[in-house]
């Protein structure tokens, strides 16, 4: 079971706050905490994703666009789901992915991965591979940042914002100028 106390739980709190300080009172932002630990064949944070977003439309309406973020699983999850007819954009923070993951129809979407170059956990090569493939069917974004780790904590700044801008520009076309806009703008890939 997950608990709210684990790290990584409680790592995607402020990445919660600042989106939600970035929309300004125009998001509803959610935090998602996931009914199992890990990822198996018989339940996967994608059916978590999959209940979570039956339960914002039930809330707030079916068209309501949605941008999913996640950290690791989490971020593979919301990849994962970038196909659902809800999910408008996904920002990926060091995801946990495999290369076949980007084998999906994402059609229509817009993703963001931002990933460290000191991961030791969440492979960088891997998320290449699989930005490069999602690239087939959504427009994809990559922002690589040097010295960052899996906990995204040295650089947590970045990770932060970039989620933040990323969300508020692609759901209510607020933009920043930095990484984020140049990414929004068609930039296929930054390194900070």
């Amino acid at each position: 079971m997950v608990s709210p106390t684990q790290l990584s739980v409680l790592r995607m709190v402020p990445i919660a706050r600042r989106i939600a300080r970035a929309g300004a009172g125009d998001l509803a932002v959610f935090r998602l905490l996931n009914s199992v630990r890990g990822w198996d064949t018989e339940h996967t944070p994608v059916n978590d994703v999959e209940w979570a977003l039956a339960q914002v439309r039930a809330r707030l309406g079916a068209e309501v666009p949605i941008c999913l973020v996640g950290h690791s699983l989490g971020g593979r999850a919301g990849l994962l789901s970038a196909g659902h007819d809800d999910v408008h954009s996904v920002v990926a923070l060091a995801p946990w992915v495999y290369p076949t993951d980007g084998r999906i129809d994402a059609r229509g979407r817009q993703i963001l991965i931002v990933h460290g170059e000191l991961d030791r956990i969440a492979h960088l090569s891997s998320s290449v591979v699989v930005a490069d493939d999602l690239r087939r069917t959504a427009r994809v974004g990559f922002i690589t940042i040097p010295g960052g780790k899996h906990a995204m904590l040295r650089h947590h700044r970045l990770f932060d914002s970039a989620a933040a801008d990323y969300a508020v520009g692609t759901l209510l076309g607020r933009r920043t100028p930095g990484p984020v806009s140049d990414i929004l703008d068609g930039t296929p890939q930054i390194r900070l």
